[in-house]
Protein backbone atom coordinates (compact mmCIF):
# COMPACT_ATOMS: atom_id res chain seq x y z
CA UNK A 1 0.00 0.00 0.00
CA UNK A 2 1.33 3.87 -0.81
CA UNK A 3 2.54 4.72 2.67
CA UNK A 4 1.37 8.35 1.90
CA UNK A 5 -2.45 7.05 1.85
CA UNK A 6 -1.58 4.81 4.99
CA UNK A 7 -0.31 7.54 6.92
CA UNK A 8 -3.13 10.15 5.67
CA UNK A 9 -5.28 6.86 6.87
CA UNK A 10 -3.33 6.87 10.78
CA UNK A 11 -4.23 11.09 10.72
CA UNK A 12 -7.98 10.39 9.96
CA UNK A 13 -8.20 7.91 12.67
CA UNK A 14 -6.97 10.13 15.92
CA UNK A 15 -9.08 12.73 15.10
CA UNK A 16 -12.21 10.29 14.21
CA UNK A 17 -11.09 8.68 17.88
CA UNK A 18 -11.28 12.13 19.25
CA UNK A 19 -14.81 12.28 18.42
CA UNK A 20 -15.85 9.11 20.20
CA UNK A 21 -15.38 7.23 15.95
CA UNK A 22 -13.80 3.95 15.40
CA UNK A 23 -12.84 3.85 11.70
CA UNK A 24 -11.66 0.19 11.98
CA UNK A 25 -15.37 -0.56 13.25
CA UNK A 26 -17.04 1.11 10.02
CA UNK A 27 -14.48 -0.32 7.50
CA UNK A 28 -15.45 -3.57 8.80
CA UNK A 29 -19.02 -2.65 8.31
CA UNK A 30 -18.98 -0.74 5.50
CA UNK A 31 -17.14 -4.03 3.81
CA UNK A 32 -20.41 -6.23 4.43
CA UNK A 33 -23.40 -3.46 3.40
CA UNK A 34 -24.37 -4.98 -0.17
CA UNK A 35 -25.45 -2.37 -3.00
CA UNK A 36 -27.04 -3.83 -6.09
CA UNK A 37 -25.68 -2.92 -8.98
CA UNK A 38 -28.50 -2.79 -11.52
CA UNK A 39 -27.93 -4.75 -14.52
CA UNK A 40 -29.81 -2.52 -16.78
CA UNK A 41 -27.66 0.55 -16.86
CA UNK A 42 -25.21 -1.48 -19.20
CA UNK A 43 -27.59 -1.76 -22.06
CA UNK A 44 -29.85 0.92 -21.63
CA UNK A 45 -32.67 -1.04 -20.43
CA UNK A 46 -33.20 -3.37 -23.12
CA UNK A 47 -32.97 -6.79 -22.68
CA UNK A 48 -32.42 -9.74 -24.24
CA UNK A 49 -35.64 -11.29 -25.62
CA UNK A 50 -35.66 -12.30 -29.09
CA UNK A 51 -38.02 -9.84 -30.09
CA UNK A 52 -37.17 -6.85 -27.55
CA UNK A 53 -39.53 -3.99 -27.75
CA UNK A 54 -39.32 -0.16 -27.42
CA UNK A 55 -38.90 0.98 -24.37
CA UNK A 56 -42.44 2.19 -22.49
CA UNK A 57 -44.13 3.05 -19.50
CA UNK A 58 -41.95 6.36 -18.67
CA UNK A 59 -38.95 4.81 -19.37
CA UNK A 60 -36.25 6.38 -20.98
CA UNK A 61 -32.68 5.66 -21.61
CA UNK A 62 -30.97 8.63 -23.34
CA UNK A 63 -27.90 9.22 -25.56
CA UNK A 64 -26.43 6.97 -28.01
CA UNK A 65 -22.69 6.15 -26.15
CA UNK A 66 -21.22 3.74 -28.42
CA UNK A 67 -19.96 0.20 -26.91
CA UNK A 68 -23.48 -1.18 -25.04
CA UNK A 69 -23.92 -4.42 -24.00
CA UNK A 70 -25.33 -6.56 -26.93
CA UNK A 71 -25.88 -9.79 -25.29
CA UNK A 72 -25.86 -11.28 -21.92
CA UNK A 73 -22.23 -12.85 -21.93
CA UNK A 74 -21.24 -9.01 -22.94
CA UNK A 75 -23.09 -7.71 -19.67
CA UNK A 76 -21.20 -9.75 -17.90
CA UNK A 77 -18.11 -8.85 -18.98
CA UNK A 78 -18.64 -5.22 -18.07
CA UNK A 79 -19.89 -6.02 -14.82
CA UNK A 80 -17.05 -7.75 -13.82
CA UNK A 81 -15.04 -4.85 -15.00
CA UNK A 82 -17.33 -2.30 -13.24
CA UNK A 83 -17.30 -4.76 -9.93
CA UNK A 84 -13.56 -4.93 -9.89
CA UNK A 85 -13.58 -1.04 -9.44
CA UNK A 86 -16.05 -1.01 -6.44
CA UNK A 87 -14.48 -1.51 -2.47
CA UNK A 88 -17.03 -3.81 -0.72
CA UNK A 89 -19.74 -6.22 -0.42
CA UNK A 90 -21.78 -6.11 -4.40
CA UNK A 91 -25.29 -7.59 -5.49
CA UNK A 92 -26.78 -7.52 -8.90
CA UNK A 93 -30.30 -6.64 -9.51
CA UNK A 94 -31.93 -8.06 -12.95
CA UNK A 95 -35.13 -8.01 -14.92
CA UNK A 96 -36.86 -10.53 -16.29
CA UNK A 97 -35.86 -9.09 -20.28
CA UNK A 98 -32.42 -10.47 -18.91
CA UNK A 99 -33.13 -13.75 -19.42
CA UNK A 100 -31.29 -16.09 -22.21
CA UNK A 101 -32.80 -18.59 -24.48
CA UNK A 102 -32.53 -20.33 -27.89
CA UNK A 103 -36.08 -19.65 -28.58
CA UNK A 104 -38.41 -16.80 -27.76
CA UNK A 105 -40.24 -17.19 -24.21
CA UNK A 106 -43.02 -14.94 -23.51
CA UNK A 107 -43.05 -13.36 -20.32
CA UNK A 108 -45.43 -15.15 -18.57
CA UNK A 109 -43.68 -18.54 -19.15
CA UNK A 110 -40.25 -17.52 -17.75
CA UNK A 111 -38.86 -20.38 -15.72
CA UNK A 112 -35.04 -20.19 -13.76
CA UNK A 113 -33.30 -22.16 -16.35
CA UNK A 114 -33.52 -19.21 -18.32
CA UNK A 115 -31.55 -17.51 -16.04
CA UNK A 116 -28.96 -20.62 -14.93
CA UNK A 117 -25.72 -18.47 -16.37
CA UNK A 118 -26.66 -15.43 -14.31
CA UNK A 119 -26.87 -18.01 -11.15
CA UNK A 120 -23.49 -19.45 -12.32
CA UNK A 121 -21.85 -16.09 -12.70
CA UNK A 122 -23.03 -15.00 -9.26
CA UNK A 123 -21.80 -18.41 -7.62
CA UNK A 124 -18.71 -17.52 -9.28
CA UNK A 125 -18.14 -14.12 -7.55
CA UNK A 126 -20.05 -15.16 -4.28
CA UNK A 127 -22.51 -12.42 -5.08
CA UNK A 128 -26.44 -12.37 -4.53
CA UNK A 129 -28.71 -11.61 -7.34
CA UNK A 130 -32.06 -9.71 -7.22
CA UNK A 131 -34.91 -9.70 -9.65
CA UNK A 132 -37.81 -8.18 -11.42
CA UNK A 133 -40.82 -8.69 -13.39
CA UNK A 134 -40.58 -6.47 -16.57
CA UNK A 135 -44.30 -5.09 -16.94
CA UNK A 136 -42.93 -2.32 -19.87
CA UNK A 137 -41.93 -2.41 -23.50
CA UNK A 138 -44.76 -5.10 -24.72
CA UNK A 139 -47.41 -4.95 -26.80
CA UNK A 140 -49.66 -5.52 -23.43
CA UNK A 141 -48.14 -3.02 -21.77
CA UNK A 142 -48.72 -0.31 -24.56
CA UNK A 143 -51.89 1.09 -23.42
CA UNK A 144 -50.33 2.30 -20.21
CA UNK A 145 -51.82 -0.83 -18.28
CA UNK A 146 -50.65 -4.15 -16.64
CA UNK A 147 -52.14 -5.72 -13.30
CA UNK A 148 -54.42 -3.01 -13.24
CA UNK A 149 -56.26 -3.88 -16.61
CA UNK A 150 -59.56 -3.53 -16.95
CA UNK A 151 -59.19 -6.42 -19.90
CA UNK A 152 -59.46 -9.55 -17.07
CA UNK A 153 -57.23 -11.44 -20.30
CA UNK A 154 -54.57 -8.60 -20.27
CA UNK A 155 -54.59 -8.77 -16.47
CA UNK A 156 -54.06 -12.34 -16.19
CA UNK A 157 -51.24 -12.10 -18.30
CA UNK A 158 -49.20 -9.88 -16.47
CA UNK A 159 -50.69 -11.30 -13.13
CA UNK A 160 -48.75 -14.94 -14.67
CA UNK A 161 -45.64 -12.78 -15.34
CA UNK A 162 -44.93 -11.72 -11.97
CA UNK A 163 -46.04 -15.66 -10.56
CA UNK A 164 -43.50 -16.83 -12.83
CA UNK A 165 -41.24 -14.04 -11.77
CA UNK A 166 -41.64 -15.12 -7.74
CA UNK A 167 -40.72 -18.35 -8.69
CA UNK A 168 -37.55 -17.46 -10.20
CA UNK A 169 -36.58 -15.22 -7.81
CA UNK A 170 -36.91 -17.73 -5.28
CA UNK A 171 -34.74 -19.68 -6.82
CA UNK A 172 -31.59 -17.37 -7.15
CA UNK A 173 -32.09 -17.16 -3.04
CA UNK A 174 -31.99 -21.07 -2.65
CA UNK A 175 -29.29 -21.72 -5.28
CA UNK A 176 -26.98 -18.65 -3.65
CA UNK A 177 -27.88 -18.55 -0.18
CA UNK A 178 -28.89 -15.14 0.43
CA UNK A 179 -32.53 -13.74 -0.20
CA UNK A 180 -33.58 -11.93 -3.55
CA UNK A 181 -35.66 -8.92 -3.42
CA UNK A 182 -38.05 -9.09 -6.33
CA UNK A 183 -39.49 -5.29 -6.64
CA UNK A 184 -42.83 -5.13 -8.80
CA UNK A 185 -43.07 -1.89 -10.38
CA UNK A 186 -46.02 -1.21 -13.10
CA UNK A 187 -46.29 2.01 -15.43
CA UNK A 188 -50.26 1.94 -15.02
CA UNK A 189 -51.83 5.34 -15.08
CA UNK A 190 -53.56 7.32 -17.02
CA UNK A 191 -52.02 10.31 -19.47
CA UNK A 192 -55.29 12.89 -18.49
CA UNK A 193 -57.89 13.20 -16.06
CA UNK A 194 -59.45 10.21 -14.70
CA UNK A 195 -63.20 9.68 -14.08
CA UNK A 196 -62.31 6.53 -12.32
CA UNK A 197 -59.36 6.48 -9.67
CA UNK A 198 -60.56 3.72 -7.39
CA UNK A 199 -61.56 1.07 -9.72
CA UNK A 200 -58.06 0.84 -10.87
CA UNK A 201 -56.82 0.42 -7.48
CA UNK A 202 -59.10 -2.21 -6.60
CA UNK A 203 -57.82 -4.00 -9.92
CA UNK A 204 -54.16 -3.75 -8.85
CA UNK A 205 -54.84 -4.53 -5.00
CA UNK A 206 -56.89 -7.89 -6.35
CA UNK A 207 -54.16 -8.56 -8.69
CA UNK A 208 -51.21 -7.97 -5.99
CA UNK A 209 -53.24 -10.73 -3.86
CA UNK A 210 -53.12 -13.19 -6.81
CA UNK A 211 -49.38 -12.37 -7.32
CA UNK A 212 -48.40 -13.25 -3.74
CA UNK A 213 -50.73 -15.96 -2.60
CA UNK A 214 -48.04 -18.94 -3.05
CA UNK A 215 -46.06 -19.01 0.32
CA UNK A 216 -42.17 -18.89 -0.26
CA UNK A 217 -39.38 -19.05 2.14
CA UNK A 218 -38.38 -15.82 3.01
CA UNK A 219 -34.37 -16.90 3.44
CA UNK A 220 -34.93 -17.36 -0.39
CA UNK A 221 -37.14 -14.18 -1.93
CA UNK A 222 -38.37 -10.98 -0.36
CA UNK A 223 -41.89 -9.49 -2.26
CA UNK A 224 -41.11 -5.62 -2.89
CA UNK A 225 -43.62 -3.01 -4.51
CA UNK A 226 -42.61 0.19 -5.74
CA UNK A 227 -44.68 3.05 -6.03
CA UNK A 228 -44.63 6.26 -8.52
CA UNK A 229 -45.57 10.20 -8.49
CA UNK A 230 -45.94 9.89 -12.14
CA UNK A 231 -44.24 8.99 -15.87
CA UNK A 232 -44.56 9.85 -19.64
CA UNK A 233 -47.92 8.71 -20.27
CA UNK A 234 -48.95 8.68 -16.74
CA UNK A 235 -48.91 12.48 -15.94
CA UNK A 236 -52.33 12.88 -14.38
CA UNK A 237 -52.76 9.70 -12.60
CA UNK A 238 -50.51 6.69 -11.36
CA UNK A 239 -52.57 3.60 -9.92
CA UNK A 240 -49.82 2.44 -7.77
CA UNK A 241 -48.80 5.64 -5.59
CA UNK A 242 -47.36 5.87 -2.42
CA UNK A 243 -50.04 5.85 -0.62
CA UNK A 244 -51.87 2.99 -2.05
CA UNK A 245 -48.27 0.72 -1.93
CA UNK A 246 -47.20 2.03 1.66
CA UNK A 247 -50.92 0.52 2.65
CA UNK A 248 -50.54 -2.59 1.01
CA UNK A 249 -47.26 -3.48 1.85
CA UNK A 250 -47.53 -2.72 5.68
CA UNK A 251 -51.20 -4.78 5.22
CA UNK A 252 -49.48 -7.68 3.66
CA UNK A 253 -46.46 -7.53 5.58
CA UNK A 254 -43.83 -7.45 2.30
CA UNK A 255 -41.12 -4.90 1.35
CA UNK A 256 -41.66 -1.32 0.38
CA UNK A 257 -39.72 0.35 -2.02
CA UNK A 258 -38.65 3.70 -2.25
CA UNK A 259 -37.00 5.39 -5.54
CA UNK A 260 -35.56 8.79 -5.01
CA UNK A 261 -36.95 9.80 -8.72
CA UNK A 262 -40.60 8.52 -7.72
CA UNK A 263 -41.94 11.34 -5.58
CA UNK A 264 -42.28 15.34 -5.93
CA UNK A 265 -39.75 17.08 -6.79
CA UNK A 266 -39.91 19.01 -3.20
CA UNK A 267 -39.87 15.38 -1.60
CA UNK A 268 -36.79 13.32 -0.80
CA UNK A 269 -36.69 9.55 0.29
CA UNK A 270 -34.63 10.34 3.01
CA UNK A 271 -37.24 11.85 5.03
CA UNK A 272 -39.79 8.69 4.64
CA UNK A 273 -37.53 5.98 6.01
CA UNK A 274 -37.39 6.37 9.49
CA UNK A 275 -41.25 6.60 9.24
CA UNK A 276 -41.69 3.96 7.14
CA UNK A 277 -39.72 1.51 8.80
CA UNK A 278 -42.48 1.57 11.72
CA UNK A 279 -45.08 -0.17 9.36
CA UNK A 280 -42.82 -2.58 7.23
CA UNK A 281 -39.97 -5.02 8.11
CA UNK A 282 -38.03 -4.25 5.14
CA UNK A 283 -37.41 -1.64 2.97
CA UNK A 284 -35.80 -1.49 -0.50
CA UNK A 285 -34.48 1.65 -2.02
CA UNK A 286 -33.45 2.12 -5.31
CA UNK A 287 -31.13 5.50 -5.34
CA UNK A 288 -31.13 7.51 -8.08
CA UNK A 289 -31.02 11.17 -8.97
CA UNK A 290 -34.02 12.97 -10.45
CA UNK A 291 -33.24 15.98 -12.30
CA UNK A 292 -36.65 17.91 -12.99
CA UNK A 293 -38.31 14.48 -13.23
CA UNK A 294 -37.91 10.99 -13.01
CA UNK A 295 -34.83 10.89 -15.42
CA UNK A 296 -32.50 8.94 -13.40
CA UNK A 297 -28.93 10.33 -13.79
CA UNK A 298 -26.46 8.92 -11.94
CA UNK A 299 -25.75 8.97 -8.23
CA UNK A 300 -24.13 11.86 -7.02
CA UNK A 301 -22.21 12.35 -3.46
CA UNK A 302 -24.83 14.99 -3.01
CA UNK A 303 -27.05 15.73 0.03
CA UNK A 304 -29.68 13.32 -0.52
CA UNK A 305 -27.26 10.21 -1.59
CA UNK A 306 -25.57 11.25 1.74
CA UNK A 307 -28.78 11.87 4.11
CA UNK A 308 -30.29 8.31 2.87
CA UNK A 309 -27.27 7.10 4.65
CA UNK A 310 -27.09 9.04 7.12
CA UNK A 311 -30.67 7.73 8.04
CA UNK A 312 -30.26 4.33 7.24
CA UNK A 313 -27.09 4.18 10.13
CA UNK A 314 -28.32 6.60 12.55
CA UNK A 315 -31.16 4.46 12.88
CA UNK A 316 -29.87 1.43 13.09
CA UNK A 317 -31.59 0.11 9.78
CA UNK A 318 -28.90 -2.05 7.81
CA UNK A 319 -30.72 -4.98 8.96
CA UNK A 320 -33.95 -3.47 7.75
CA UNK A 321 -32.79 -1.81 4.07
CA UNK A 322 -31.32 -2.96 0.75
CA UNK A 323 -29.66 -0.58 -1.00
CA UNK A 324 -30.06 -0.56 -4.52
CA UNK A 325 -29.84 1.79 -7.19
CA UNK A 326 -31.72 2.51 -10.53
CA UNK A 327 -30.36 5.07 -12.98
CA UNK A 328 -29.34 4.56 -16.60
CA UNK A 329 -27.04 6.76 -18.68
CA UNK A 330 -26.39 5.82 -22.34
CA UNK A 331 -24.73 9.33 -22.61
CA UNK A 332 -21.49 8.29 -21.10
CA UNK A 333 -19.48 5.39 -20.96
CA UNK A 334 -21.66 2.60 -19.25
CA UNK A 335 -19.10 1.01 -17.19
CA UNK A 336 -18.10 4.80 -15.92
CA UNK A 337 -22.18 5.40 -15.11
CA UNK A 338 -21.84 2.13 -12.45
CA UNK A 339 -18.49 2.91 -10.80
CA UNK A 340 -19.19 6.68 -10.09
CA UNK A 341 -22.62 5.86 -9.36
CA UNK A 342 -21.94 3.25 -6.65
CA UNK A 343 -18.88 4.51 -5.55
CA UNK A 344 -21.02 7.88 -4.51
CA UNK A 345 -23.38 5.21 -2.73
CA UNK A 346 -20.26 3.33 -0.87
CA UNK A 347 -18.83 6.83 0.21
CA UNK A 348 -22.06 8.11 1.56
CA UNK A 349 -22.63 4.73 3.49
CA UNK A 350 -18.75 5.55 4.81
CA UNK A 351 -19.36 8.99 5.78
CA UNK A 352 -22.55 7.65 7.57
CA UNK A 353 -21.04 4.91 9.43
CA UNK A 354 -18.07 7.59 10.77
CA UNK A 355 -19.93 10.27 11.76
CA UNK A 356 -19.82 11.06 15.37
CA UNK A 357 -23.55 9.52 16.55
CA UNK A 358 -23.11 9.34 19.99
CA UNK A 359 -22.32 13.12 20.36
CA UNK A 360 -24.92 14.10 18.02
CA UNK A 361 -27.66 12.14 19.63
CA UNK A 362 -26.37 13.31 23.10
CA UNK A 363 -26.63 17.00 22.38
CA UNK A 364 -29.71 16.87 21.09
CA UNK A 365 -31.06 14.82 23.68
CA UNK A 366 -29.55 17.73 26.15
CA UNK A 367 -31.51 20.44 23.84
CA UNK A 368 -28.10 21.75 22.44
CA UNK A 369 -29.10 22.32 18.97
CA UNK A 370 -25.90 24.29 18.53
CA UNK A 371 -23.41 21.68 19.41
CA UNK A 372 -25.61 19.12 17.38
CA UNK A 373 -25.48 21.71 14.07
CA UNK A 374 -21.88 22.57 14.81
CA UNK A 375 -20.88 19.02 14.78
CA UNK A 376 -22.96 17.93 12.14
CA UNK A 377 -21.39 20.76 9.50
CA UNK A 378 -17.87 19.95 10.80
CA UNK A 379 -18.08 16.50 9.88
CA UNK A 380 -18.43 17.24 6.44
CA UNK A 381 -15.02 18.83 6.21
CA UNK A 382 -13.36 15.67 9.06
CA UNK A 383 -10.94 13.93 6.59
CA UNK A 384 -13.16 10.92 5.29
CA UNK A 385 -11.49 10.59 1.91
CA UNK A 386 -8.46 9.30 3.85
CA UNK A 387 -10.14 6.45 5.41
CA UNK A 388 -11.97 6.02 1.78
CA UNK A 389 -8.49 5.67 -0.19
CA UNK A 390 -7.40 3.07 2.81
CA UNK A 391 -10.28 1.34 1.80
CA UNK A 392 -10.17 0.95 -1.66
CA UNK A 393 -6.23 0.45 -1.10
CA UNK A 394 -6.96 -2.18 1.47
CA UNK A 395 -9.07 -4.22 -1.26
CA UNK A 396 -6.88 -3.99 -4.08
CA UNK A 397 -9.52 -1.20 -5.45
CA UNK A 398 -7.75 1.65 -7.45
CA UNK A 399 -7.94 4.58 -5.30
CA UNK A 400 -8.98 8.57 -6.49
CA UNK A 401 -9.59 8.43 -10.20
CA UNK A 402 -7.10 5.90 -10.90
CA UNK A 403 -10.05 3.34 -11.72
CA UNK A 404 -10.48 6.17 -14.74
CA UNK A 405 -7.63 4.74 -16.42
CA UNK A 406 -9.09 1.22 -16.52
CA UNK A 407 -12.37 2.28 -17.94
CA UNK A 408 -10.49 4.05 -20.68
CA UNK A 409 -8.12 0.83 -21.58
CA UNK A 410 -11.35 -1.30 -21.74
CA UNK A 411 -12.74 1.01 -23.97
CA UNK A 412 -10.45 0.91 -26.72
CA UNK A 413 -9.54 -2.55 -26.29
CA UNK A 414 -13.22 -4.10 -26.16
CA UNK A 415 -16.21 -1.82 -26.65
CA UNK A 416 -14.71 0.45 -29.45
CA UNK A 417 -14.99 -3.23 -31.29
CA UNK A 418 -18.58 -3.55 -30.33
CA UNK A 419 -21.18 -1.85 -33.69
Amino acid sequence: MNPNIETAFALAKQQYAALGVDVDQALATLATIPVSMHCWQGDDVGGFEAEAGNLTGGIQATGNYPGKARNATELRRDLDLAMSLIPGAKRLNLHAIYLESEVPVARDQIEPKHFANWVNWAKAKGIGLDFNPSCFSHPLSADGMTLAHPDPEIRRFWIDHCKASRRVSASFGQALGTPSVMNIWIPDGMKDLPADRLGPRQRLMAALDEVLAEPLDEAHHIDAVESKLFGIGAESYTVGSNEFYLGYASSRDIALCLDAGHFHPTEVISDKISAASLFVRHLLLHVSRPVRWDSDHVVLLDDETQAIANEIVRNDLLALVHVGLDFFDASINRIAAWVIGTRNMKKALLRALIEPIALLRQAEQQGDYATRLALMEETRSLPWQAVWDYACAQEGVPVGTDWLAVVKGYETEVLSARR
